[in-house]
């Protein structure tokens, strides 16, 4: 898993609250098979002409213009702006694969569903909660300049911008798991002498467990 340490990027503003994780990756492309290639298909139904065909290369299909984006320059943003409830529904891991193959670093929210909100700490995104007066003072910032960027800095938990400084609240296992890189699965292997060795214990002690 790519760690995270400090990321810069372009502020994409979605000023709604409970987008669901369908919203973000339509239900028709979990039948994809791997973890990757989901990109071209976030919030598919508001970013295509024709949602949900999944019969035509993507290259083919029709971009929405009045999708966020498909608009100079969100279409290189990398840090995601939005209300409260942001992944709230369905358990998908795919949406938050989708995020992560745009190109989203960070997701600012006053609330994010839980299950979406674990989950991406166990891909590689910074879900950060922030107070609501400050998500509607960068929602203000992003209307009046486009293209608005922060920096995003889990080190020392802070956002930066625009002259200002936030902090923010991360709990430390996780803020150590993602500056290591480290999903659930790469924390277990980084013990696996300990377990090891506890395994060769309980053979001394209980062999009748490893006939």
């Amino acid at each position: 898993m790519q760690p995270f340490e400090t990321h810069t990027g372009i502020v994409i503003p979605f000023n709604r609250s409970n987008i669901d994780t369908d919203a973000i990756l339509p239900k028709q492309y979990l039948k994809m098979l791997e973890k990757t290639g989901y990109g071209p298909h976030l919030f598919d139904d508001e970013r295509y002409l024709d949602p949900g065909d999944v019969d035509t290369p993507v290259a083919d299909r029709r971009l929405n213009p009045e999708c966020i984006l498909n608009q100079t320059p969100y279409s290189q943003g990398s840090i995601l702006l939005a209300q409260a409830n942001f992944g709230c529904g369905s358990s998908r891991e795919h949406a938050v694969w989708a995020l992560r193959d745009f190109g989203i670093r960070a997701l600012l929210a006053p609330s994010f569903g839980d299950i979406f909100f674990n989950n991406c700490f166990n891909n590689g995104l910074l879900p950060v909660i922030l107070d609501q007066e400050l998500i509607d003072e960068l929602f203000e910032r992003c209307g009046v300049e486009p293209g608005f960027e922060l920096t995003v800095d889990l080190q020392n938990c802070e956002i930066q911008g625009g002259g200002s400084t936030w902090p923010f609240v991360v709990e430390e296992g996780r803020r150590q798991n993602l500056l290591q890189g480290f999903d659930e699965i790469g924390l277990t292997l980084e013990r696996s002498d300990a377990i090891r060795h506890y395994e060769a214990g309980r053979k001394i002690q209980e062999p009748w467990l490893f006939r």
